[in-house]
């Protein structure tokens, strides 16, 4: 694995690929974004997932012709769950379960080029703070909601990092204390076990005896006080959860990304509501959706591949 912070040449091709609990995507795209190649395939459990991640490589590559696969340069493989770059140590993933996989040089090996790794959500919020919707602003936090909820902060025009490079886990924040469900973390009341997808959509079953999903209590919002509530709450969950973030950290804006943007003004207009309700010291940051959408991770990759360092 290379650490070098060297950008790649301007004609030069880049090699992403984003590992996600249910499938891996991959691309080859040259300095404009223009995609030669891609690939998506099913994430396997477990340790077999890295041997997918080098045949997925291998397939993207082999679509190039020679000269393009001479122009490639440089690649990133971006991993969800807990990573240790420096120590190139997949620690952690629940949701394909594995643990402490050294990575090694095992795909610049495999593909005869260096290969950075990364943090999916890392480079996900940086992509959306350097060059989609924070791009001008020193001082923001890009918050990923979907199946869980992380996120990253920007201050003072710098990433913020964890001890092994983590990134925010904004959804085991503690936010109902007296009354809240277990999460997955071992902890009770967290801000996942309210304002996560699928708990959005297990609220709503439990209200109604009805099975659906988020995007779809978000769609009855106006016509459904079930669905009202359960999304009142959740954006009660969030906005709690975020609360100190802001008040320790100022942000001028937070970007909402991950598969609940999609529910555009539905939520960044009451959260940026209930923000204002609970701030009093410190202006409440505008609310705005991410630019990359779902493609935030596989862009994040590839310019964390052309740049070298997330800064």
């Amino acid at each position: 694995m290379s650490s070098s912070a060297t950008e790649v040449s301007p004609e030069a091709l880049v090699l992403a690929v984003d590992v996600g609990g249910t499938t891996m995507k991959g691309e080859v795209t040259d300095a404009a974004g223009a995609v030669l190649a891609v690939q998506v395939v099913e994430t396997p459990r477990g340790e077999a997932a890295f041997e997918a991640m080098g045949a997925l490589g291998d397939r993207l590559l082999a679509e190039l012709t020679a000269p393009q696969r001479a122009a490639v340069e440089r690649a990133a493989v971006v991993l969800p769950g807990i990573i240790d770059v420096a120590r190139s140590l997949a620690v952690f993933s629940a949701n394909v379960g594995w643990r402490d996989v050294h990575i090694g040089d095992r795909f610049s090996a495999r593909w005869g080029m260096p290969v950075l790794i990364e943090h999916d959500v890392a480079v996900a919020g940086w992509a959306e703070w350097r060059f989609g919707a924070g791009r001008g602003h020193d001082d923001v936090c890009v918050v990923i909601l979907g199946t869980g909820i992380s996120g990253t902060l920007s201050v003072g025009g710098r990433l913020v990092r964890g001890g092994i490079g983590q990134t925010g886990e904004y959804g085991h924040i503690t936010v109902r204390h007296d009354n809240g469900l277990p999460c997955a973390c071992g902890n009770v009341g967290c801000v996942e076990t309210v304002a996560s997808g699928a708990s959005i959509a297990r609220a709503y079953t439990a209200r109604t005896g009805r099975t659906t999903s988020a995007a779809e209590v978000f769609a009855r919002r106006d016509t459904d006080s079930d669905a009202e509530a359960v999304l009142a709450d959740a954006v009660d969950a969030l906005a709690d959860g975020l609360v100190g973030i802001v008040h320790a950290t100022c942000p001028e804006l937070i970007i909402l990304g991950g598969g609940l943007a999609g529910a555009g003004a539905a939520l960044t207009d009451p959260l940026h509501q209930a923000l204002s309700e609970r701030l009093r010291l410190v202006p409440a940051p505008r609310v705005v959706l991410g630019e990359f959408g779902a493609r935030a991770g596989l862009t994040g990759a590839a310019r964390f591949a052309r740049h070298g360092e997330l800064a």
